[in-house]
């Protein structure tokens, strides 16, 4: 199974994204975060345990781009991509500088996303995910 962390502050589109994830097969939203410190908490402590976290950057406490930067190190097979308002050049580049994988915007590139999901759950390499990540 495929999954996906999601950090967003907003319930109404954390809903939304765990719903359209969630109908993608092999794909399973593992839970949502809506402040930085319980993003890097979670997914430093379930290290081995996510293939995808999709990352806001404004957030109710903290920024999307700390939560980036904290999971820079991490297995090749896990992604990291930003789903936000803000995605102007210089934002975009920001982000990529971090360690997020892509970028998408908010309000214009949700296809793109869930496109995106899909062909990494299908290219994601079956086995235990509890091994591999020995970091």
């Amino acid at each position: 199974m495929f999954r996906v962390f999601i950090v967003e502050d907003d319930p109404n589109v954390c809903d939304l994204l765990s719903d359209l994830l969630n109908e993608l097969p092999n794909v399973e939203v593992a839970e949502c975060a809506a402040t930085e410190s319980e993003a890097i908490n979670w997914l430093v402590s379930h290290q081995g345990r996510w293939n995808l976290a999709i990352v806001d950057l404004e957030l109710a406490e903290g920024s999307g781009l700390r939560v980036l930067s904290a999971c820079r190190v991490r297995h090749p097979r896990q992604k990291m991509v930003v789903l936000s308002n803000h995605m102007q050049r210089d934002a975009k580049r920001r982000c990529l500088s971090l360690g997020a994988d892509a970028t998408f915007d908010k309000a214009s590139d949700i296809d793109g996303l869930l496109a995106y999901c899909r062909t990494a759950a299908e290219d994601a390499t079956p086995g235990p995910q509890t091994d591999f990540m020995k970091l």
